[in-house]
């Protein structure tokens, strides 16, 4: 079951992205400047988030201090 599990994280993860970062945008959704700002900052916080996991990864597999 585990195993099952593991192997589909990497499709969940690239759904997520996609599903957050690429969607059209609704027409029938009322546009709200602080909505907006609210998913830019959770955009800017993914990424940073993220790429501080890479570089974690990269520390500890490549660098092994």
């Amino acid at each position: 079951m585990k195993r099952e599990f593991l192997l589909g994280l990497p499709f969940l993860f690239i759904k997520f992205v996609e599903m957050y970062f690429f969607r059209k945008a609704d027409p029938n959704r009322p546009t709200n400047f602080n909505i907006k700002v609210m998913h830019w900052i959770n955009r800017i916080a993914i990424i940073i988030f993220l790429g501080g996991v890479i570089y974690k990864l990269i520390d500890l597999i490549v660098l092994k201090k």
